[in-house]
């Protein structure tokens, strides 16, 4: 789906430039108002890259904007170009992104000279991914570390170092980035749990589907939502070694009304959609979530409270097992990725 007269802020009229960019954090805030002057999809700068005979996988780019760390000069060049810009454009960015390295490798063999050991070098790349879909649930007890604070704002906390180009905000009452950003999600009843992995305590559904679980063994997968117009976005997971599994409404089977996370995301698939809305005195930042194909909200399977419990979609009822706090979160940093997927 297109963003452009999807419910959003206007885009930029003119497209970012990178001259301004004197951090990785800056330069890649750049290149995220760029993919929005772009009104692009992951998916369709996937293929604007093929057709140019780059390689740019929507998994790898939805990881790298989120980051803040500098990107590969491969991957600024085939991005840039997909999103439209000429062969001048395309060395501005270049340039900048060489200027800010060597900026970073200069400060970085001055720490040497003063004893200081120098920064690491640049991750190597994230293994094959497997699909979602295909394998059980396994990750769940694999890891556990904190979430080092809020990017931009949480239910209740703004930052006012988020980029100032980027316009707020696709969805109501959330100060959730246009082109997307990362979350925890809490039922409000259990603040300490997140959405995450788990499995169907029946057993009658073997593959990973969404369940609450403490917070602290859910680091992985990470969440992004996925703007898709307004109040609506996909629920993504995010895996260093795994990629990008959309939450999916199972409408049939075994694991019918439960979610699963599957590799095939789409923007125009209805049951990977969920509409998020404001719940509760209008000064609460509690929200619904609801799926957009059947206009049922999400809740915890029999209203429980338990580790474990699954999401599952259901009647819009109002009970207090349909309130979800939203919290942002900061992009992942490629080391704590990395450290996580080893184990």
């Amino acid at each position: 789906m297109d963003q452009k007269g999807a419910g959003f802020a206007e885009p930029p009229e003119a497209a970012a430039q990178p001259q301004q960019a004197r951090t990785s954090a800056e330069f890649t805030a750049a290149l995220r108002t760029l993919r929005l002057w772009s009104g692009l999809t992951y998916r369709q700068l996937e293929s604007k890259a093929t057709a140019n005979a780059d390689t740019l996988p929507a998994s790898t780019i939805a990881t790298t904007l989120g980051r803040v760390t500098l990107p590969r000069e491969p991957f600024v060049e085939a991005f840039t170009r997909a999103c439209g810009l000429g062969d001048e454009d395309v060395r501005q960015w270049l340039d900048a992104r060489r200027r800010i390295a060597t900026a970073a490798e200069t400060a970085s063999t001055g720490d040497e000279a003063d004893g200081e050991p120098a920064a690491p070098p640049p991750p190597a790349p994230a293994p094959a991914r497997t699909p979602w879909r295909r394998r059980a649930a396994c990750l769940l007890g694999a890891v556990a570390i904190g979430v080092a604070g809020t990017l931009g704002v949480s239910s209740l906390d703004h930052d006012s170092s988020t980029p100032a180009a980027l316009p707020a905000t696709p969805v109501t009452g959330l100060r959730m980035l246009a082109v997307g950003s990362w979350a925890r999600i809490h039922p409000a009843r259990t603040p300490k749990m997140c959405l995450t992995e788990g499995k169907d305590r029946t057993g009658r559904y073997e593959t990973a589907v969404a369940a609450q679980h403490p917070c602290t063994k859910a680091a992985l997968p990470q969440v992004f939502l996925e703007p898709l117009g307004s109040n609506l976005v996909q629920i993504q997971w995010h895996h260093p070694k795994y990629g990008i599994g959309c939450l999916t409404v199972l409408r049939k089977g075994p694991g019918r009304n439960l979610l699963e996370p599957r590799d095939d995301c789409a923007d125009d698939n209805r049951t990977q959609q969920f509409r998020i809305e404001r719940f509760g005195p209008p000064d609460a930042a509690h929200f619904r979530i609801r799926s957009a194909i059947t206009s049922r909200c999400l809740s915890l399977r029999d209203q429980d409270t338990e580790d474990g419990a699954e999401i599952v979609q259901g009647r819009c009822s109002g009970a207090a097992d349909q309130d979800f706090l939203i919290e942002l979160t900061p992009p992942p940093q490629a080391g704590a990725e990395r450290a996580l997927s080893s184990r």
